[in-house]
């Protein structure tokens, strides 16, 4: 095989593409007269066939070069095996099809400028699919034929679609890279990608985003939250004198009550100033239901406050139907927070689903309190590079929703 054709091929991408050189430089040449071309394995070596590296110029190799590394960056092999799961699939017809929908999520912005496009690349436009889509996308939405012999050829290895190869060394064979390294590879790519942003294309720059701050689970972080305020120190807790304190027995003639386990009750301010968009406040909506299951279905237990600049209503649960969200204003949740702890009986825990564009109260209130945070893009003034937006308070606790 040409090794030194494919090493300048290399060079000619790392040039064209200098924030994939690190990406670049980790994969690990192997010759191999079964693959159809080139691919990867997840862990990061280069199957190269001698007969389509002779007869490739060194323009389109480079292409092929970066093409296969971003596979590897964008994790289509463990993305793959989540999909596979999660819909009950398997086969390697279906495993091509992931290969096409991820060669078409790649393809789309990769070639270009500097960098030649690959004869037969998979581009979402040969096959009358909408650019711009990732791999979950196309083949949700799309299917394809395996039998195409416009597409049949197709073989990136296991670090296109997670399914192991028989020509492929396995993660015993020698110079893999193990699960640290690859990661600390990305990582180091994306953070090359976020320090010159103007010079990469919009897929690369989210895919950096996702790498440096992975999307959570909001929701789930959401009500972890809730129910760790709820289990805390106090909430729900209250005597009682249905059943005597144990300690009764050494008092005689006195009754002492019990600390009794009720159900906590929950204070919802929900910000429906103008900022918040009916989107957003249909999401509150869907929390403010999911927070009367979390208190174990008493809604009664829970009230809802609308403020805006300030407090409009409060409402007890009944049904996520049945609150009414009113304001459209300007915003000052601190009359929200007021109006929720004046209730009585008080809360035991105060959620806040705002968008953050609010003062906050100086002192903590006397509850726990979560805030659902909607997301908003980083605001900045370009007269002032040392400003910073407000942030909720560090006594409470902040989850970030969307």
């Amino acid at each position: 095989m040409d090794v030194e054709k494919l090493y300048a091929a290399r060079l000619q991408a790392t040039r064209a593409r200098p924030y994939l050189a690190t990406a670049l430089f980790a994969l690990h040449l192997v010759e191999s007269r079964q693959v159809p071309t080139m691919a990867v394995d997840v862990h990061w070596r280069c199957y190269a066939s001698p007969v389509f590296v002779d007869r490739t110029p060194v323009e389109e190799l480079a292409g092929v070069w970066v093409h296969e590394v971003s596979h590897l960056l964008r994790d289509h092999h463990g993305r793959g095996d989540r999909l596979a799961r999660r819909l009950g699939l398997a086969g390697p017809g279906v495993r091509l099809r992931m290969n096409i929908a991820a060669d078409c999520e790649i393809n789309d912005d990769v070639y270009g400028e500097g960098l030649a496009t690959p004869s037969g690349a998979v581009l979402p436009s040969r096959l009358n699919l909408p650019e711009g889509r990732l791999m979950e996308d196309y083949l949700r939405e799309w299917q394809f034929d395996p039998t195409d012999p416009l597409l049949a050829w197709l073989d990136c290895g296991s670090g296109a679609d997670g399914l192991a190869r028989p020509w492929e060394l396995g993660p015993d064979g020698a110079h893999g890279l193990g699960p640290q390294k690859r990661d600390a590879v990305r990582f180091r790519v994306a953070e090359g990608i976020r320090a010159r942003p103007g010079e990469t294309p919009a897929g690369w720059r989210r895919w950096a985003e996702e790498v440096v701050h992975p999307p959570q689970r909001w929701r789930e972080l959401l009500g972890a939250a809730l129910r760790s305020a709820l289990a805390g120190a106090g909430a729900g807790d209250d005597y009682s004198y249905g059943r005597p304190a144990r300690r009764s027995a050494g008092l005689p003639g006195v009754v002492l009550p019990s600390l009794r386990r009720r159900p906590p009750r929950v204070a919802v301010v929900v910000d429906t100033s103008g900022s918040v968009s009916d989107e957003e406040l249909g999401s509150a909506l869907l929390e403010v239901a999911a927070i009367g299951r979390a208190v174990g279905g008493r809604r009664d237990q829970v009230s809802v406050v609308s403020c805006d600049a300030a407090a409009q209503s409060v409402q007890q649960l009944c049904g996520a139907a049945g609150i009414e969200l009113v304001g459209g204003g300007g915003t000052d949740l601190r009359t929200g927070f007021a109006a929720a702890l004046r209730a009585r009986p008080a809360p035991d825990a105060v959620v806040v689903l705002t968008d953050g564009q609010t003062p906050w109260p100086e002192a903590q209130p006397p509850c726990r309190t979560v805030v659902g945070l909607f997301a908003r893009p980083k605001r900045v003034r370009e007269y002032d590079p040392d400003y910073r937006p407000d942030a909720p308070p560090t006594w409470a606790r902040v989850v970030t929703i969307g």
